[in-house]
This record gives structure tokens, C-alpha cells and sequence, in this order.
């Protein structure tokens, strides 16, 4: 017998209404780990009630931590509590914080056993980065069967090290290496999202000496201890891109609360260029709207300040509303059209191709599908087949698709949309979006007999 949670979503008519972001899931979670380096509790508010979050809780108290929430978005973390270098949670294998445990277990007890990653099937997400900086810092990373095993000899040292790739998780290992280290770090070609400089801004809270430079290059003088903290965990700019696009791919209007608009860099700018309008009504408030007739443009998605690579599946949708034909180019991650066969089965006509739309990227020749023509403007409308959400990001774009096209569309495997969103239900009791939501049990997995109990769930 299989448990199947779905959404029903009515579409076809413009969404309007407010909407409160939740703190962003990709710096809360960082914060958490990085609360282990204090020597005191660490308390972080506004965080999100999401499963990520959950996750990375356990993950945390498997290794002796406490963790216990004040209220709804406050969290405290008391690492005095640590008891072990190693780490067992099995929801570990669910994300892929346990790789960044490794800095905090050296520093404590100059070895670390934490599992092999998992976290959403988009193209391959190396772990050499990480395991190299640990290496260059003095440790000897083992990889076997049961997870990554990490020894050092002594307080590790502080090193140079320029990364291939201006990866976030890498760069958050680094600055988790380099702060406890013995002497001086640079870091060169680290990453610089909104995040990173969140992550920053509260290591130096806790005692951290930490120097920005120029061109993607941090310098870090290594402490011998770090105190607790207090740190808020901005906006969510992932999820206000979303909710942007779903007010102009609708022809409605929504109001973003919680979000600083300084975060959003570059996509208002395609937003704006794509049709799109946006007013800021206070320093944390955006109302999103269509401006004018959309039509097509060409994006490339990058590391920040570029476009973000988790903007693209909402943007995408909303672009099969523009007139002409778009073109984007994902360069972050190899295998992130796949929800696309879905968005075309509503409709949409997105081909994909391994030819570089842009600028030629690291992907060049390798076969990998990793461009997509986007014609338009194409009607959406449901089709009788319920549709199986694949990662995290690509659920709410087919939220927004579903909230566009014409009809009843059924959603099925939305718990993965709700480890990074939450109850998306109770969080659009404002917003004008037919939604709602059921669990069902089904021995037959076939999409018509799903269908069939689903539309029987909903009556």
C-alpha cells in the first residue's frame, strides 16, 4: 500500500493576494551547522518550520547538540552538549548538510564520520571541493561505503586555496575550516551569494575575523574559540522570485511581504525586461504584477550576482507566456530541464538542447541538454494524468503552471515541495490560488487509478 499526498489545483484565472516568505531555507540550515563552532547556545529567529529544516535538527542532535525551538520561527542551538564524531542520523541522507558537519568535528575532535549525500536529482553535485579543501587544511579524507571519514593531526592549518568553481557549499566549508584554524586563509574564487555574506556577517558575530576582497577572494585569520550568537535569517529570495513569477505568468498581482529587495539582484532586472512589474512598498514588501504584454528574452543562469539556477524552473514557466521565442541556459547544474516534459505535456512548447545559448560554459560538448528554446505564448491546460513532482524547486514551478493552465491539475509527491516550502496550503490562505490538499492510499501506482481515487478524494 502507498501513501500518495496530492494537491487539486483549479488554474486558468489571475492570482492575486499577499504572501509572508519564509526565512530562506539555504541560509537557516547553514546557521544551524554553523551554531556548532560556538562555545555558548546560539539562538536564530525567523526561521522556517519546513522539513529541511527538521532534518538538519536531527542531523545536529544525532551528534549530541541540543536543538529545541522557543516559539514557531525561533530556534536554539546548544553545541556544549556534543558528545560524538560521528554522525547517524538516517533522514541525513535527505539533504546534504552532513558533508559541512565535517569542518566542526575536525575542530572538536580531529576526526569525522558523516554519511554519503543525497539531496535532488538536478545534475551531479561533486563533494571534491569540499573534501579537497579539508585535505589542504591538514586532514586525510577517507571515502567508503558508510560516508566520508576525516582525520587530522592536531588543530588544523590555516591554506590557500583557489576553487575550481565558485561553489556555496564549498565556500561554507572553507569559512567553517579556515575560522578555527591555526594562522592565516585565502579563499579565492568563493562564492558571494546573499547567503554566504549572511553566513559571514554571523561568524563574525561569534568572533570570526573575516576580510572580503575583490574579485571572489576571502582572507580569514584563524581564532582559537567562537561564542554563541543571535542571528536572523533573511528572507527567502528564492521563493519571492517564485511567487513574482506566478503574479505575472497569471496576469495577477501578489504581495510579497519579507523579503529585502537588495537580495533579488538581477531578477528584477529580467523581470522587468520579460514584462513584469514590481513596486517596493516598504523596506521589506514587494508587489509583482504584469506591466505590459510579455515577450521573449535570452538569460543565462550563474552564480550570484547572475541569474540563480533555482529562479530558472518558475521563470521558465513564466516565459511560456511571453511572445517569441526564449532562450535559456542553465550553466550551475547539467540536468535541470527534466521538469519541462511535464510543463509540455500542459501545453508548453520548451525543446531542449546540449548546443550552449550563451556564452560557452563548463558544460560545452559534453552532451548534456542543457539549453532550452521556450516558444510562445502557448495556452497551459490541465490533462488527465496526475503530475509527479521531481525536486524541490521544479514543485512550485508546476504550481505556477498549474495555477495558468486552464482547468483541474493534480500534483502528486508534494511533500518534496514542502521540505523547502511548507504547508503551501495554510501559506496561500491569502492568496486567490484554488488549492487544496489529500492523502490517499493506493495498491495500484497506476496514473489512471491514482487519478481516479484522487478526483474521489476531492469530492
Amino acid at each position: 500500500m502507498a501513501e500518495i499526498t496530492a494537491y487539486k489545483i483549479k488554474g486558468g484565472t489571475p492570482v492575486t493576494g499577499e504572501v509572508q516568505c519564509l526565512g530562506a531555507k539555504n541560509f537557516a540550515t547553514k546557521a544551524m551547522v554553523c551554531a556548532l563552532l560556538g562555545n555558548s547556545p546560539t539562538t536564530l529567529t525567523n526561521v522556517p518550520s519546513i522539513g529541511d529544516v527538521d532534518i538538519t535538527k536531527k542531523l545536529l542532535e544525532t551528534v549530541g547538540a541540543k536543538v529545541t525551538w522557543e516559539n514557531e520561527t525561533t530556534l536554539k542551538i546548544d553545541p556544549t552538549k556534543v558528545n560524538t564524531h560521528k554522525v547517524t542520523t538516517p533522514d541525513s541522507r535527505n539533504n546534504r548538510l552532513p558533508i559541512l558537519l565535517i569542518p566542526f568535528l575536525l575542530h572538536k575532535y580531529g576526526q569525522a564520520v558523516v554519511p554519503r549525500l543525497g539531496g535532488c536529482n538536478i545534475g551531479k553535485r561533486n563533494v571534491d571541493f569540499h573534501l579537497t579543501a579539508a585535505e589542504l587544511f591538514g586532514a586525510t579524507v577517507e571515502t567508503k561505503d558508510s560516508g566520508y571519514h576525516a582525520k587530522s593531526n592536531g588543530r588544523l592549518k590555516g591554506t590557500h586555496y583557489e576553487m575550481p568553481y565558485p561553489s556555496v557549499g564549498a565556500t561554507e566549508t572553507c569559512l567553517f575550516l579556515s575560522v578555527l584554524s591555526e594562522g592565516t586563509s585565502v579563499i579565492r574564487n568563493a562564492a558571494i551569494e546573499p547567503e554566504i555574506m549572511e553566513l559571514i556577517t554571523m561568524l563574525r558575530s561569534m568572533g570570526a575575523i573575516i576580510f572580503l576582497n575583490p574579485n571572489r577572494e576571502i582572507i580569514v585569520e584563524g581564532v582559537e574559540s567562537l561564542t554563541g550568537t543571535n542571528m536572523y535569517v533573511i528572507g527567502d529570495r528564492i521563493e519571492a522570485a517564485s511567487w513574482a513569477s506566478l503574479a505575472c505568468a497569471s496576469d495577477g498581482e501578489i504581495i510579497v511581504k519579507g523579503i529585502r529587495p537588495n537580495t533579488l539582484g538581477n531578477f528584477l532586472s529580467y523581470y522587468r525586461q520579460v514584462g513584469g512589474g514590481f513596486e517596493f512598498l516598504d523596506g521589506s514588501t514587494i508587489r509583482f504584477f504584469r506591466e505590459r504584454e510579455l515577450s521573449s528574452i535570452a538569460l543565462e543562469t550563474d552564480v550570484y550576482p547572475g541569474f540563480s539556477t533555482d529562479w530558472q524552473q518558475p521563470f521558465c514557466v513564466l516565459l511560456t507566456q511571453a511572445k517569441g521565442i526564449s532562450a535559456v541556459h542553465e550553466t550551475v547544474y547539467e540536468s535541470r530541464f527534466g521538469y519541462t516534459k511535464a510543463v509540455n505535456k500542459l501545453g508548453a512548447k520548451i525543446q531542449l538542447t546540449n548546443k550552449c545559448l550563451g556564452q560557452e560554459c563548463r558544460y560545452k560538448n559534453h552532451d548534456h541538454k542543457h539549453s532550452a528554446l521556450i516558444m510562445g505564448p502557448t495556452p497551459l491546460k490541465a490533462i488527465e494524468s496526475p503530475i509527479e513532482i521531481p525536486d524541490l524547486r521544479a514543485g512550485l514551478a508546476y504550481v505556477i503552471a498549474a495555477a495558468v493552465a486552464e482547468g483541474t491539475t493534480y500534483l502528486t509527491n508534494v511533500d518534496l515541495l514542502e521540505r523547502g516550502y511548507g504547508d503551501i496550503i495554510k501559506r496561500l490562505s491569502e492568496v486567490s490560488l484554488d488549492v487544496e490538499k489529500v492523502k490517499i492510499e493506493v495498491k495500484n501506482t497506476e496514473p489512471s487509478n491514482i487519478l481516479k481515487r484522487l478526483k474521489e478524494a476531492f469530492k
